[in-house]
């Protein structure tokens, strides 16, 4: 039996890992430095405090009973040694038949230190609650505050980014300052508490990659919903509570959202020359990292331009992961066969962005079709809903979905911070 060796467990990893389940023709192992898998798209969710954590996570070991090939192992990738076939990780040392990187991305501050330092990104879980927990806590100190400059910054939120992220939490969040503060916190309402909610980004549209029609019904709908747009702004830096933009626009502020771009990660033991563009692995048409014979990158973290309707590369969203990861599968199982691998080629299924309550847009390639408000949200809440990995989160999720509906409120609250932390 074949041996491979599956870094990271998201949308790539998992669906090669299970596509492989039970073939007796490998033996897989599914490294992740997590020991749960997330759900990236309802991060901001979780950070809004309409859902809890356990809503989009599940163990990999839970998930992973009965797949009796399939063993996982916690740990962090250090380092690769082709020669021997093995890699290096925190919790020890692994050896493969095939490697597989399916790592996604990381967040990209574009070398602004200040930035990286001080703004509040959202790619992990870990991010998620940090932000859930900032965004009370600098509440709570704007209702004792009696300096109303400092109260300004600790109510004006900026959001750098106008990709979907960007979008989802500026929209979530003028529901939350609309619905949710007027009862929470009346100590912040009437005259003389001036709060912000700032979407910002360098380019001249959101959501680009995207229809005119769902970028001007998006930008209508935030407008309308209290969210001040400023497009070709782009953050030059961010320190002591001022954002400064490129043309000399200021903005004060307590919080800056970073939602403005990702990158790949760089792997001790891979060569520069196999990186392209944002750091991703240089990949073939059967997601092979060139200049290797058994090492395959899928994902965020590949750059694939073999596909004859992506010259340039693959967009970097979750169908791309997840048709790649069963793809290499099928191809891993053609291998031992004998059989004729099948290169890659991404079927675009469309793209959509939730604004906020029965707001949302959404485009159809073929047949080419957009829709937007009541039916793009109910299509969003039906696809996030289904792509979730097992029944229990989408139960959970539905009934959070289901309260904040009907009540346009939610009850998560709730400022947790841990005393300590303990690793081994």
């Amino acid at each position: 039996m074949q041996h491979i060796v599956i870094i990271g467990g998201g949308f790539a990893g998992i669906n090669l890992a299970k596509s492989l389940a039970n073939n007796k023709d490998f033996t897989v192992t599914l490294v992740d430095r997590n020991n749960y898998n997330f759900f990236p798209p309802l991060l901001y969710q979780v950070a809004t405090s309409y859902l809890e954590t356990s809503s989009i996570c599940y163990p990999f070991r839970r998930f992973l009973r009965g797949k009796k090939n399939i063993q996982f192992r916690m740990g962090e990738f250090q380092r690769l040694i082709a020669a021997e076939n093995k890699i290096v990780l925190s919790t020890g040392e692994l050896s493969y038949d095939h490697l597989v990187f399916a790592v996604g991305a990381e967040t990209n501050f574009f070398g602004m230190e200040n930035v990286k330092k001080n703004a509040l990104p959202m790619k992990t879980v870990n991010d998620a609650l940090e932000l859930r927990n900032y965004f009370l806590q600098r509440i709570e100190q704007a209702t004792r505050t009696t300096d109303e400059n400092e109260r300004k910054k600790l109510l004006t939120i900026v959001i750098a980014g106008g990709g979907p992220t960007g979008v989802e939490v500026s929209g979530v969040l003028a529901e939350m300052k609309k619905n949710v503060m007027p009862k929470d916190y009346p100590e912040l309402s009437g005259k003389g508490y001036e709060s912000h909610i700032y979407l910002v980004d360098g380019g001249g549209k959101l959501l680009a990659p995207m229809s005119e029609k769902s970028q001007i019904d998006t930008l209508n709908a935030l407008t309308k919903m209290g969210v001040e747009v400023k497009l070709n702004h782009q953050v030059k830096d961010y320190q002591d509570d001022v954002v400064t933009f490129a043309n000399g626009d200021t903005i004060e502020t307590k919080t800056v959202v970073w939602a403005a771009g990702i990158t790949g990660s760089v792997f001790e033991g891979i060569p520069a020359e196999a990186y392209g563009r944002g750091k991703r692995l240089i990949v073939d048409e059967i997601n092979k990292v060139i200049g290797f014979s058994n090492v395959y990158a899928i994902g965020d973290t590949c750059l694939q331009t073999t596909d004859k309707n992506f010259p340039n590369g693959h967009p970097q969203v979750a169908q791309v992961a997840i048709q790649q990861g069963k793809q290499l599968a099928k191809n891993f199982s053609g291998m031992v066969k004998g059989q004729a691998l099948k290169p890659f080629a991404y079927r675009d299924k469309g793209t959509m962005a939730i604004i906020g309550w029965n707001k949302a847009v959404a485009d159809i390639p073929k047949p080419k079709l957009h829709f937007k408000g009541f039916i793009a949200w109910l299509m969003w809440l039906f696809i996030h809903l289904v792509s979730l990995i097992n029944y229990r989160n989408k139960i959970r999720t539905l009934y959070n979905w289901t309260g904040a509906y009907f009540t346009k409120d939610q009850t998560l609250r709730m400022i947790v911070r841990p005393s300590r932390s303990r690793e081994s």
